[in-house]
């Protein structure tokens, strides 16, 4: 399953979605609004996309990640719009027969993502400044989406 989603995050029903008899092991990794960024006070932030190019790079990285570990089951939801801290933004999960490959292939899918999904981010800091962010490039930039 991959779903851009504007509503919270169902992470129970992801977690079940993952679930399989041949698999021993299932991580879920949460990535949440935290309130400091680089000793900045964060009050929220703000998710924009590209659906079609980041569903199409979200199965990319869902197909290595296959080719690389026993993957039973797979899921990755990321949220749009105004988050507030504390919020669940991204939620990856997958199974497999065992731990190791299933930390091993977690940690893929949402490093990986982060690096090159075209998922942009705007942080909404307490002194009234913005930064739009895409952590795979090397400095703050502006949202490729609006200029």
């Amino acid at each position: 399953m991959i779903q851009l989603t504007h509503d919270p995050i169902d992470t129970q029903q992801l977690t079940e979605s993952v679930r399989d008899n041949a698999a021993g092991a299932i991580v879920v990794f949460l990535g949440t609004v935290r309130e400091l960024t680089d000793g900045r006070r964060t009050l929220a932030l703000d998710y924009e996309a590209y659906p079609e190019m980041a569903e199409a790079k979200l199965e990319e990285l869902v197909e290595t990640a296959c080719q690389r570990w026993p993957v039973t089951r797979w899921g990755i939801v990321h949220r749009l719009g105004h988050l507030a801290l504390g919020d669940v933004s991204v939620a990856v999960a997958v199974s497999c027969p065992h731990r190791d490959a299933a930390f091993e292939a977690g940690r893929f899918l949402i490093d990986t993502l982060k690096e090159i999904v075209p998922i942009w981010k705007k942080e909404n800091f307490s002194d009234g400044s913005t930064e739009w962010v895409h952590p795979g490039l090397d400095s703050k930039t502006e949202n490729p989406l609006t200029g």
